[in-house]
């Protein structure tokens, strides 16, 4: 049957993964690349770099139109410059092991 598995044991969907059994393929591959902790401090250096350039170029100087443009483009700038952080945080951390290979 398609629900069983060669040791008799039923199959699940989702698959119950043992917390004893060690992390294989992907999810080993995205720990090892510490990609979530890339994408946080790829976010916080976005909203950074978003908020800063807010400041020095519309509150500053006192912005004629609508600050809900600027709020859209500094939202486009803070996820452009966190994902670009995140990805050069990750091809770093890949580079150094690839290194102790």
């Amino acid at each position: 049957m398609a629900g069983q598995r060669p040791d008799g044991g039923e199959s699940t969907p989702g698959g119950d993964r043992n917390a004893e059994q060690p992390e294989s393929g992907r999810a080993a591959f995205v720990a090892a690349l510490r990609v979530r902790r890339n994408a946080r401090w790829g976010l916080a250096v976005g909203v950074a770099v978003a908020l800063a350039a807010f400041v020095l170029f519309v509150a500053l100087p006192g912005a004629r139109r609508s600050p809900l443009w600027y709020v859209a483009l500094g939202f486009v700038l803070a996820m452009s410059t966190g994902g670009l952080v995140a990805f050069l945080l990750t091809v770093g951390r890949a580079v150094r092991l690839s290194r102790e290979l």
